[in-house]
């Protein structure tokens, strides 16, 4: 699963939604949808948007963690 890491991102810089939504010109909405992990996907312009305002790299951001049940298919079929 993708883990959002936005909520220690900005506690680390001290920063609020509010301002991240200024900075970024990203609807609050969308912030708050973000910061709490209620979205099935963000844009990369939101991204990239995010990234420079906070000056960090997208990791600093995301998180890949291995589910504990596949929820994929291999190639083989198997």
């Amino acid at each position: 699963m993708i883990r959002i890491k936005l909520s220690t991102k900005l506690g680390e810089l001290r920063w609020s939604q509010a301002d991240l939504s200024r900075a970024t010109k990203i609807r609050p909405n969308t912030i708050c949808e973000i910061y709490n992990e209620c979205c099935n996907s963000i844009s990369i312009t939101n991204l990239d948007r995010i990234c420079e305002a906070l000056n960090c790299d997208i990791s600093d951001i995301l998180e890949y963690v291995p589910n504990k049940e596949k929820i994929t298919v291999s190639r083989t079929g198997h």
